[in-house]
């Protein structure tokens, strides 16, 4: 999931399987379409179909029956209409937080607006109260072979896009196999396990999956979305545009200014609003979304009522800037709401493919002069707690020495990962909270010298006898205060650090392109990981452009175990094997860990109505919440 980095700075997360958390998926020329690959013709063996269901998930373990009404989380008779406005706290593929120019969001190029998932429809709907499950959207039920290697999609009569014309079989095998050519890379590398799509009739799309596939790729396949094949003839797909897009979802691109805004409109008559997957939620009228390129010009937005919710990422800001009138007369509330989710990993990632980045003993002693007591209790008032794990905050992360089941795993390793991968995993060190605490500084010079890197009148050198020289790549001034005190650390070390802040757009494009030094990346993992890994550890992304490893990992142990996972044919054996993994990665040494904390800081103008309890594994926000009238109605005769 691509999400905001916490503590002041965008780094990026993907929300696997369609969806992303702040950072860190449309047109077609006639003559692409003659190049399509179209799958061999479906053998009555491959269509051996077991009978319908009407959801999955990665284990097939559904909570809810064939004949639910709505989710348990959402309130049936919220009412429809009114605003919710917001600056993104999501992003997909490539769009980007700050800015916006192309409302074409699943390509590589461009930044795209915030939001456009918004107008599509996919097959399925993830349900927020389960782990991995999902059910019926756009296709009714799903059939799937005893080898698990075809799934056969049943679509909706009912069905249409936004112009009134009918959505088949033939446009969500267009959507797919024109995604898995020419789509953002993220979704070319999830989809590398899906062979192909076939329209059998107007209500029958088979999707074919390669033997030893993610058991998360039917998932992800299932909430990719729905383009007209008819709308895209005469309009190239991997263009950046403007142009409205026809759409097919709860909502339709409405007023919009590039760079600043976007509204997205609720669709009056949508086919699906009474769905069982639909009821209660996109009960706005209009969603919008605010662009602001600094954090704090956004903040006095919010006090101003420029927009009327806010997802708070800044500690700074959370402890001590919501002391405005509003929120004393209580115009504005804040709530602190858990995150049951796994937070996975942010810090400073290493760009490996860079020489200077390829020594791990380097990269170790990089890590030992942050000192984040100083940093968590000087600059984010104690909001936070050490990150060690890619799988932070769930029962995925690897704790004490590996069991049994573990060492299974790992033994045949043995030789090709460091000797701490068969011990305790890999935990930064507990500085004195001075700032620059001078035992893990000298225990990071005596590492650098041992290694080859010597000082020399006060400067580190390579062993070709090079300065050390690093540069940190932000897009955004508000975390500056969490690099100086790091960067100064360095200094002592010998190692020139400097820091530069670049405008989002030449920031998306320099780290998708891994043309940095350092930058910081926060990501999160599903509970159901496995073709998602590859995205981030593996040798193959390492190599792809724009692809979540920004890291550069490359490593034929890690590809072995990412392989495991996938494999699994348990969820215990599931977990087992991301243990493994996370040994193996945090014993790389591949960033600097940053910190986490499992809870979502939210304010919000007090206009809304929601719901009792919030789904388990999703914030709800905006999708369960409702334009409360009374509310609205109070707050501005308060104001």
């Amino acid at each position: 999931m691509v999400g905001r980095a916490e503590g002041g700075e965008d780094g990026v997360a993907l929300v696997t399987g369609g969806g992303l958390t702040r950072r860190n998926t449309l047109a077609l020329g006639a003559s692409a379409v003659a190049t399509l690959v179209v799958p061999a013709t479906i053998t009555s063996e491959a269509l051996a179909q077991d009978g319908e269901r009407h959801g999955m998930s990665g284990f097939g373990d559904l909570k809810y029956p064939a004949d639910f009404k709505q989710f348990e989380y959402v309130n049936p008779d919220a009412p429809k209409g009114g605003l919710f406005s917001q600056i993104g706290s999501t992003r997909q593929y490539n769009q980007n937080f700050l800015t916006f120019n192309s409302l074409n969001s699943y390509i590589f190029r461009g930044d795209a607006a915030l939001g456009m998932q918004l107008t599509f429809a996919t097959l399925m709907k993830t349900a927020g109260d389960e782990p991995d499950s999902m059910y019926g959207l756009a296709a009714r039920a799903v059939r799937i072979s005893s080898d698990g290697l075809t799934y056969r999609f049943l679509m909706r009569p009912e069905a249409k896009f936004h112009d009134g014309s009918r959505m088949t079989a033939h446009d969500v095998a267009f959507s797919l196999n024109i995604l898995k050519e020419k789509g953002h890379p993220i979704i070319v590398q999830l989809t590398r396990d899906m062979t192909g799509a076939e329209a059998v009739d107007d209500a029958t799309v088979v999707v074919r999956f390669a033997a030893g596939r993610g058991r998360d790729v039917p998932l992800f396949v299932a909430t990719l979305p729905i383009f007209s094949r008819a709308y895209y003839t005469n309009r190239n797909f991997d263009e950046t545009t403007l142009d409205v897009p026809l759409g097919s979802g709860a909502y339709k691109v409405g007023k919009f200014e590039p760079n600043r805004f976007i509204e997205y409109d609720r669709v009056k008559d949508w086919w699906g609003a009474n769905l069982p997957v639909s009821v209660g939620h996109d009960n706005f009228d209009t969603v919008r979304y605010e662009f602001y390129r600094d954090r704090d010009i956004a903040f006095v937005g919010f006090t101003g009522r420029n927009y009327l919710f806010r997802e708070e990422f800044t500690s700074r800001f959370w402890a001590t800037r919501y002391n405005f009138p509003a929120i004393k007369d209580g115009r504005v509330k804040q709530d602190v709401l858990p995150d049951d989710t796994p937070s996975g990993a942010q810090g400073w990632f290493f760009n490996t493919r860079r020489e200077k980045f390829k020594d791990r003993l380097l990269r170790e002693a990089l890590i030992l002069a942050f000192d984040f007591e100083w940093t968590n209790k000087s600059i984010m008032y104690e909001s936070y707690a050490r990150t060690h794990s890619v799988f932070q905050n769930s029962n995925m992360m690897a704790v004490g020495k590996p069991g049994a089941d573990e060492l299974a795993l790992l033994e045949p390793f043995r030789g090709k990962v460091p000797d701490e991968v068969f011990g305790e995993p890999f935990v930064p060190p507990v500085t004195d909270g001075s700032g620059q605490d001078r035992n893990l500084l000298r225990q990071a010079s005596t590492t650098l010298q041992k290694a080859g890197f010597p000082i020399k009148d006060g400067r580190r050198l390579l062993p070709n006898g090079e300065r050390i020289a690093v540069e940190f790549l932000i897009d955004e001034p508000t975390f500056q205060p969490h690099h100086l005190p790091y960067i100064k650390n360095l200094g002592t070390l010998g190692i020139d650090a400097t820091l530069r802040i670049v405008d989002p757009a030449q920031y998306r494009r320099r780290v998708d392109e891994f043309d940095f030094d350092i930058t910081v990346q926060r990501f999160s993992f599903s509970t159901l990981p496995g073709d998602s890994l590859r995205t981030y550890f593996t040798s193959q992304a390492a190599k792809v452009p724009g692809s979540q490893n920004l890291a550069g990992i490359s490593d034929p142990v890690i590809d072995a175990l990412v392989d495991k996972i996938i494999a699994a044919d348990s969820r215990p054996a599931l977990v087992t094997a991301c243990k493994a993994l996370d040994r193996v990665i945090r014993a790389g040494r591949y960033w600097v860990p940053h910190w986490y904390k499992a809870s979502h800081w939210i304010a919000y103008w007090d206009v809304f109505g929601r719901p009792p309890t919030k789904p388990r594994f999703a914030r709800g926000i905006p999708e369960t919440w409702w334009f409360d009238r009374d509310r609205a109605a109070k707050n501005q005769r308060a104001g």
